[in-house]
């Protein structure tokens, strides 16, 4: 089953039902809609809780729309979510970087 993490403070937004959205930038486990897959709090090690992806679209940084934010955390400004991204992937992360906008359900 593939896997996805989340840093403690959006795990718990899921658990709260707030958060039904992810963005990941090179995915490199291919996740597609109608895929199953176990949610992992990066900070524990811990799965807490098995979703399913309901909708995968992708399309570059700097083309995000407002829709696309919907059950997923907001930025304050375009360049304060070119930084958050750099933490986790490194310094080439800017507007022309594909994104994949990933929905899901818990199981």
């Amino acid at each position: 089953m593939k896997s996805i993490k989340f840093r403690d403070h959006l795990a718990k937004l899921i658990l709260a039902g707030k958060k039904d959205s992810t963005w990941r930038l090179f995915d490199d486990k291919d996740l597609q809609q109608g895929d199953e897959v176990e949610c992992i709090n990066k900070d524990t090690g811990e799965v807490f809780a098995t979703a399913v992806l309901t909708d995968v679209r992708e399309k570059r940084l700097g083309e995000v729309e407002d829709a696309d934010f919907d059950g997923h955390e907001r930025f304050a400004s375009e360049e304060e979510m070119y930084q958050t991204y750099r933490t986790y992937y490194g310094d080439e992360v800017g507007p022309q970087t594909l994104v994949k906008i990933i929905r899901f359900a818990l199981r």
